[in-house]
């Protein structure tokens, strides 16, 4: 994959993003992913609004349409294929923490935890280190066979890590790269590598 369309990738992974969060995520030195954003506003390829930037829909579609060329070698990997699969039975298993996180049962009913119940919340915290730990071997693997994903490891352990030490908010908070933020973003590279669909 050249740079420009590794560029538009991490675009399309995080959605809405300034260049260093870019640059960040795909190991590409800030000025030059600064440039090549630039440029693809300029070009009609992304729009560009107070430093943050969206790829356009005709770039995203022609980005999707090479991505059998860019990721076809991992598709046939069968260690990179081991990896994703075990990824995505990990992935159930962190929607079902993540979900217990965010809701809690009352009178019989869901609602929105409001995070009193501190017992509560420590031993979902306790349960995201475990499948931390599960997904660190899947991490090391997909890494060996494309070394940018060693990004998440780093990140997912750094939320982690906070969450532990009391910073709560770095479970699931949406406004920073919480677990569960970056946990999407990798989710939502694979099945871009992989060809495939998110489940709804």
């Amino acid at each position: 994959m050249d740079n420009r369309d590794l560029v538009y990738h991490g675009l399309a992974i995080k959605r809405h993003a300034e260049a260093p969060a870019i640059a960040e995520l795909i190991g590409l030195p800030k000025d030059h992913v600064a440039s090549l954003l630039q440029t693809a506003a300029a070009t009609g390829r992304a729009v560009e609004a107070k430093g943050a930037y969206i790829l356009s829909p005709l770039a995203r579609i022609g980005l999707e349409a090479r991505y059998a060329l860019h990721f076809g070698h991992l598709r046939e990997d069968k260690a990179f294929n081991a990896a994703y699969e075990s990824f995505e039975r990990i992935n159930r298993t962190l929607k079902q923490v993540i979900t217990e996180w965010q809701t809690i049962e009352v009178g019989g009913r869901k609602v929105a935890n409001d995070h009193s119940d501190k017992a509560h919340d420590e031993a979902i915290i306790d349960r995201l280190g475990a499948v931390h730990e599960q997904v660190e071997t899947v991490l090391n693997a997909l890494g060996a066979k494309l070394p940018r994903m060693k990004i998440y490891a780093k990140k997912l352990l750094h939320a982690l890590e906070a969450a532990e030490d009391g910073d709560h908010e770095w479970v699931s908070d949406i406004r920073r790269e919480s677990y569960h933020t970056v946990w999407f973003e990798l989710h939502e590279d694979l099945l871009r590598i992989m060809g495939q669909v998110r489940e709804e």
